[in-house]
């Protein structure tokens, strides 16, 4: 029996995600049923699932991705980048899979709240954000562009606490258009300002 390369595995894995990542936005967790995770993804459930032990695995195999591809873009642009990323109109599959990642972190925050087994889980991935903000924060701070007179800790909390605001925002269906000057306030609190003699 031939043996599979790992791009080939890699891609099948990607596929996977990409396929569920639109699923649980559309349907929510439970909606995500093994018939409509199949439909998404275009695969059999043997195949989803020689990659992924059950669903719940796969969920957080998705969100544990989304969280790495967020904490990429904090790295190189800000946390703030990530919320004008959401604020963005989806006109590309990029941009698409954004709409999809709220959806999914949607369903994150709602099964962290019900769901005790999934906080535990979770708890294990969702440093990765905020460690990422924080080391950003500490780069910014070292070079003079961040305030020095609110410790980093509690920038990246408001930070943190903004984004889950704007995630909360959105999924209530209310206007977006008008949040990009909210977010230049955002950024404007936590620079640091240069007094001129």
């Amino acid at each position: 029996m031939p043996r599979v390369s790992q791009d080939h595995l890699d891609a099948r894995r990607r596929q996977i995600l990409d396929g569920a990542r639109a699923c649980f936005a559309r349907h929510g967790y439970e909606g995500a049923t093994v018939r409509r995770l199949e439909e998404a993804t275009g695969l059999s459930r043997g195949a989803i699932f020689h990659h992924f032990r059950d669903k719940e695995s796969l969920f957080l195999a998705l969100a544990e991705d989304d969280a790495l591809r967020m904490a990429d873009v904090v790295a190189e642009q800000g946390l703030v980048q990530v919320m004008r990323d959401l604020l963005a109109p989806p006109h590309d599959r990029e941009e698409e899979q954004a709409a999809d990642w709220l959806g999914t972190r949607l369903e994150v925050s709602r099964r962290l709240r019900t769901d005790p087994d999934f906080r535990a889980r979770w708890a294990e991935r969702s440093e990765q954000l905020t460690k990422a903000t924080r080391e950003r924060l500490l780069r910014q701070r070292e070079a003079g562009n961040l305030r020095d007179d609110v410790d980093v800790d509690v920038l990246t909390s408001f930070l943190e606490l903004v984004l889950e605001g704007l995630v909360s925002h959105l999924a209530m269906g209310l206007p977006a258009d008008d949040m990009e000057p909210v977010l230049d306030l955002v950024e404007e609190t936590v620079r640091r300002h240069r007094r001129v003699h």
